[in-house]
């Protein structure tokens, strides 16, 4: 039995919805982004231009080279981009070691109190960040490392890594046991199983969570705005929030600031989505 043909007027219908979506999604960050090479007098001008007659790319030019036109503000931006990409690239690469290994062996072995372990990680992932702040800004105050991209990158990771455990566990379960034991038998131990074998296996997943996981650190902001107070460890989250009280309402840099802080993730996204969709589908199904 095939299934029904949609009318002429169900297909424009639906092509129309779609587009509205589109439009409902793309329409601000394309009007941030035609903001940004704008010049003040153009957003503020009666009637509005909708596009600026000659692009203007002077607050791009000052954040990426400098230059005599360059201000404190340019010079914060290009720090907080830098201590954004160091902080949220160290928390995923860090996340992604240790999340494989604990979702390896949670996946693999058998040990004692392994159901609460799982469930006390699943908690985690319940409370608030604001229950958790205090104890991190105690425990970096004692150690001394308040004010660094290292409290930044540590209290990423422990926000992180209990999603990468529950994702990369799904995933581990889709892979069959056999593989490792043909690669055991062959000589290799359980490490090498899981370096050889099980890795290049789950590079969709791998993929997946760790484009996760940078997100989560790039997008972070109570956390970097607790946890720092200097530009050696301001992220550009916690810049962008204060841009606007630093310099009034200058629109076109704060929208050259606001594309520059929603551009990395954009791009991962579709750099990696041929692989995000495996790895979320993956783990759905075992063997």
């Amino acid at each position: 039995m095939t299934g029904s043909k949609r009318s002429p007027l169900g297909n424009v219908a639906l092509y129309a919805a779609v587009l509205l979506v589109c439009l409902w999604v793309i329409a601000p960050f394309a009007w941030l982004i035609v903001s940004s090479v704008s010049t003040r007098a153009q957003l503020t001008s009666i009637p509005l231009q909708w596009l600026p007659a000659q692009p203007n790319l002077e607050h791009y030019a000052n954040i990426f080279l400098g230059g005599e036109g360059a201000t404190s503000v340019h010079q914060s931006l290009r720090r907080g981009g830098f201590n954004s990409l160091l902080v949220a690239g160290g928390a995923t690469l860090i996340s992604l070691s240790a999340g494989a290994l604990a979702a390896y062996a949670v996946t693999r072995l058998r040990f004692r109190f392994q159901g609460p372990f799982l469930a006390t990680m699943l908690v985690t992932q319940l409370l608030p960040t604001v229950v958790l702040i205090i104890p991190m800004y105690v425990v970096f105050l004692n150690l001394r490392l308040l004010d660094t991209p290292v409290a930044l990158m540590l209290a990423d990771v422990a926000i992180i890594l209990p999603l990468i455990v529950w994702i990369l566990k799904g995933y581990f379960e889709s892979i069959p046991e056999e593989l490792e034991d043909a690669a055991r038998i062959d000589g290799c131990t359980r490490a090498s199983a899981l370096v050889r074998v099980v890795l290049p296996l789950s590079r969709p997943g791998l993929a997946a969570s760790g484009m996760f996981a940078f997100i989560i650190a790039w997008n972070e902001f109570f956390t970097a705005f607790i946890l720092s107070s200097t530009l050696d460890s301001k992220t550009l989250s916690v810049i962008v929030a204060e841009f606007s009280s630093k310099v009034g309402v200058d629109y076109v840099a704060m929208s050259t600031a606001g594309v520059l802080t929603s551009l990395p993730p954009v791009l991962l996204a579709l750099v990696f989505q041929r692989y995000i969709i495996q790895g979320l589908t993956a783990g759905a199904v075992k063997g």
